[in-house]
């Protein structure tokens, strides 16, 4: 047994290329929505592990249905056989997602697999070429999802050939309006990317990595009937903002979306790997054996799955979420009346972000450095947190759906007095430097 702790074995065994690390936070369990770091503490979750841990740590509902699948496994795949598991979350998505008649479930193990596969399937079933994606979006990292993805944090590769990326429009920056991006979008129609060459659009409901940007009002309701008018599919990412987060079931009904393809993941496991992509059969059925992958609808997960939606059904989870979200924002919304550095807090339900600026006139992103350090000294104080945006100046909100009451108030607590710490002084550069890799 080494006698280095968590964080010196972590850097010297695991590759720098598959982590993030925004605080010295080092895990040996974790109880309800809080993580129990080495040497005992519990720290409150506000990021829900990026996403996936919906319902908290070690929740019973998840842990006896993982425990009967493991103990009666109907095999380990969905690949030669069907499994009771899988294909009941399978109707269970169809039941609950808006939708035609004939639809089909498609399941992997993240967003950034489901994602590769929606992209590969709308155009090998539309044979159109072309892609139109989102500066500012996020939509995994395998080379599909990640070449259709304008994150600054993607920079590292190349867009895939036939993408399109549009602004975003930001009701906070403004620089770019709804009416500015969808006629920059019209002029590319006209000109240089005919529509019937159009496959998709991949859209976010709510930007969430590009700093949790909230779309104008009937933005994406315009989007959408020019996609209709050129028959163009509509392709909406739910990996992060869905499964009753926002306050709605599916974060696209805030826009009154009617999407052809929806695509799930991190929720969707409460914690283990799983995603899924629902669409028409006349893309999911376009050919056989198109998108395989070994361990894909494994029924572990699946049960997962399936306990995650009773959870939100039994729990009232889409209204908790909206409420206690309400309460969450509000607290952290008032801290602008005490800090300069609070800019904007935007989001729906539990999905939310606050973003810091070194001057609310201008608007201008503070350095990356003041968020650092911000999330530092929230651990040190009690909480982990994660940063996200463009300019890595938006303090993200993620929490477990099973967030109370009593623990939105102490988040808001600690992250105001972070906010006076860290103002004061009593993080140093140092401290961050380590943590400051997204």
């Amino acid at each position: 047994m080494s006698n280095l702790g968590l964080r010196q074995r972590d850097a010297a065994a695991v590759a720098q290329i598959g982590k993030l690390r925004f605080s010295p936070l080092s895990l040996i369990g974790g109880r309800g929505n809080r993580l129990i770091e080495e040497g005992g503490r519990s720290l409150l979750d506000l990021s829900g592990s990026a996403g996936p841990a919906i319902l908290g740590y070690s929740n019973p509902r998840i842990a006896e249905a993982v425990e009967r699948a493991v103990r009666d496994m109907a095999g380990a795949s969905l690949l030669l056989y069907p499994n009771g598991p899988a294909v009941a979350l399978a109707e269970r998505l169809l039941a609950i997602t808006p939708g035609g008649e004939d639809r089909r479930v498609w399941f992997g193990h993240s967003g950034s697999d489901a994602n590769d596969c929606a992209l590969r399937v709308v155009v090998h079933a539309t044979r159109r070429p072309r892609i139109i994606s989102f500066i500012g979006s996020y939509h995994g990292n395998l080379s599909g999802s990640m070449g259709i993805s304008g994150h600054t944090a993607m920079t590292h590769t190349l867009p895939r050939p036939g993408v399109l990326l549009l602004p975003y429009p930001d009701m906070f920056h403004r620089r770019f309006s709804a009416e500015d991006v969808l006629a920059q979008l019209d002029y590319h129609f006209e000109t240089s990317f005919p529509p019937d060459q159009v496959a998709a659009v991949f859209l976010e409901p709510l930007m969430s990595d590009g700093g949790f940007i909230v779309p104008p009002p009937g933005f994406l309701a315009a989007l959408q009937e020019r996609c209709r008018r050129h028959g163009i599919k509509i392709v909406v990412d739910e990996v992060k903002v869905g499964l009753a987060r926002t306050g709605r079931m599916h974060c696209f009904e805030h826009e009154g979306l009617s999407p052809d393809l929806v695509v799930f993941a991190k929720a969707l496991g409460g914690g283990l790997p799983i995603s899924a992509v629902v669409g028409p059969s006349d893309i999911m059925d376009c050919a056989p054996a198109f998108a395989l992958l070994t361990t894909a609808g494994n029924p572990v997960s699946a049960a997962a799955g399936n306990a995650v939606l009773d959870a939100i059904a039994e729990e009232g989870l889409v209204e908790r979420s909206a409420r206690v979200g309400n309460l969450l924002q509000e607290g952290l919304r008032r801290l602008g009346d005490k800090y300069d550095i609070v800019g904007d807090v935007r989001g729906r339900g539990l999905a939310f972000g606050m973003e810091l600026v070194a001057n609310r006139a201008t608007r201008e992103a503070v350095p990356a450095t003041t968020t650092a350090k911000i999330i530092y000294r929230a651990y040190e104080l009690g909480a982990a947190m994660t940063y996200v945006g463009l300019k890595a100046n938006v303090l993200e909100f993620m929490p477990p759906l099973t967030l109370t009451e009593d623990e939105a108030h102490e988040a808001v607590a600690i992250v105001d007095q972070s906010i006076a710490d860290v103002q004061a002084g009593k993080v140093s550069d140092e401290q961050v430097a380590s943590f400051m890799m997204w």
